[in-house]
């Protein structure tokens, strides 16, 4: 096999590499100028905002923590380990990082070598001959190289849709880690709450127990009657109806946590069992501003590298219309076997090869539709934009409004406990009704039990609240290593 034949074309190897890289058609990616995320209404500051309720710093990673109650510290780190929606999304990231390097080692350079070895009579007509060929042992083998020469940038294209493509995949999975930190924050806090309620339910049932009990000691002293007890006995019942509601929240909470944790409800942590205390905030809440948000929030990377995706695929589709361009060498023997290695079986060639697929069947239709691809990238970038907005803003304002409204209750209930107390002192001496005693017991008994509603709806809207702001997803730094299958979520934030 001699190849000096083809040293005088070497020259032309580099000029073809320099040439690779030259053009690149279809449009470059930059965010649009019409995109809403450069409108003012996403950079100006959060609407909505309680200055008393928020600051305008910025929400750390791991908001949860400034709860400060290390049960729920733990539940979170255990579901960042174990939860199945993290592992899909930690696999769909491995299979798109694959998708990525695949696109990459297209072009460039390629080999393939064979060997055939048969035994065959070959036609003699295409040799031009009118004798039969004798039958004959036959043989092959061979060598090629060659070099994909992307002279117009259609693999250049696939590589950053591929590389948009796995950024958004990235974002999809941090939004999902952002998710299951929050669900589990939520579920601790219903857990909870449910539970507080519970505990106040129990302790109006047996107070009114004892209401119950002293009408019955009045009525048998002569000083009451049969229908004061009946009625108490009425709005024991009716508090006896409540518990297992309460009781059935509860085993909600807990059931909705252990799957997040993939355990069995009847192995959570004994602390979360007992919790019957809502976990409390000691600060205002950290909310940022709207530009910040925006960077924040991984459904709005998500939908931007998205809509840089699409715009790249315009380029791919573009770049089809053109010729593709190789330049290759090969090398090899043939005929027949027992004359394999001599010198007229050996073969060589060396030169460019131009394919060119003209541009039809719909070849220019898929450039228009990669284009408006592109625009419903770009309308679907925007609605999360405006998406995001309107969920924080919405969820400041259901914050502050439940907040009053579970302060006010806490002022009302106690002006009940105290209307409750001197109203059961003055019919114990005779000098008001059992239905006075009766209905300010009532009254003590709803307040309280509105107060454990709406401060347990308060915790709520904080967790939805930081949702809606977008913390929660960032690796923390002590955690980065070895995280589990949350790790391959939660690479740095790239910022529309």
């Amino acid at each position: 096999m001699k190849l000096s034949r083809a040293l005088p074309l070497l020259p032309l190897l580099p000029l073809a590499v320099a040439l690779n890289g030259c053009i690149n058609v279809g449009p470059n990616y930059s965010l649009p100028q019409q995109a809403l995320v450069n409108a003012p209404l996403a950079n100006e500051p959060i609407e909505g905002a309680d200055t008393r309720l928020t600051t305008t710093q910025n929400v750390p990673a791991v908001w949860w923590k400034l709860y400060d109650d290390p049960v729920l510290n733990s539940l979170v780190d255990e579901a960042l380990q174990s939860n199945t929606d993290l592992r899909v999304a930690a696999a769909n990231l491995a299979r798109s990082r694959e998708a990525l390097g695949v696109a990459q080692a297209q072009g460039g350079f390629s080999g393939k070598s064979s060997v055939l070895l048969e035994r065959a009579q070959e036609s003699a007509e295409q040799y031009l001959l009118t004798e039969k060929l004798p039958v004959a042992n036959e043989g092959d083998i061979g060598i090629s190289i060659s070099y994909e020469i992307d002279l117009f940038g259609k693999l250049r294209r696939g590589v950053e849709a591929a590389q948009a493509d796995t950024e958004a995949v990235q974002a999809a999975g941090d939004l999902a880690r952002m998710t299951v930190v929050a669900d589990v924050v939520r579920s601790y806090v219903e857990q909870c709450s449910a539970a507080e309620e519970l505990r106040i339910a129990q302790q109006s049932l047996a107070l009114q127990k004892q209401r119950v009990d002293v009408s019955r000691r009045l009525r048998d002293a002569g000083r009451g009657n049969q229908p004061d007890v009946t009625r108490g006995q009425t709005q024991v019942d009716t508090l006896s109806a409540d518990i297992p509601r309460y009781t059935a929240r509860r085993k909600i909470a807990q059931y909705r946590l252990a799957a997040l944790l993939a355990r069995a409800p009847s192995n959570l942590p004994p602390a979360v069992l007992a919790c019957d205390r809502l976990p409390q905030l000691r600060q205002p809440i950290p909310v940022g501003d709207g530009a910040a948000l925006l960077k924040r929030r991984p459904d709005v990377r998500e939908a931007e590298r998205q809509l840089a995706a699409s715009t790249a695929r315009i380029g791919v589709a573009t770049g089809a219309l053109y010729p593709t361009v190789s330049i290759g060498a090969s090398a090899g023997l043939t005929g027949i076997l027992e004359d394999l290695g001599t010198s007229p079986t050996a073969r060589w060639g060396f030169g460019p090869l131009i394919s060119w697929t003209f541009p039809a069947n719909g070849a220019r239709g898929r450039v228009r539709e990669a284009q408006a691809s592109s625009q419903v990238a770009l309308a679907k970038f925007d609605g999360v934009v405006l998406t995001a907005l309107r969920e924080t803003e919405t969820s400041l304002a259901t914050y502050a409004s439940d907040y009053a409204r579970a302060d006010a209750l806490r002022a009302a209930v106690k002006s009940a406990a105290e209307s409750a107390d001197e109203t059961h002192r003055l019919y114990i001496a005779g000098r008001e009704s059992f239905i006075s005693d009766l209905d300010a017991t009532r009254t003590l008994t709803s307040t309280k039990s509105q107060v454990a509603a709406a401060e347990g709806q308060v915790s709520i809207d904080q967790v939805n609240l930081f949702m809606a702001l977008g913390g929660g997803w960032e690796m923390p730094p002590q955690n980065a290593a070895g995280a589990g299958p949350a790790a391959g979520a939660a690479a740095a934030t790239k910022a529309p």
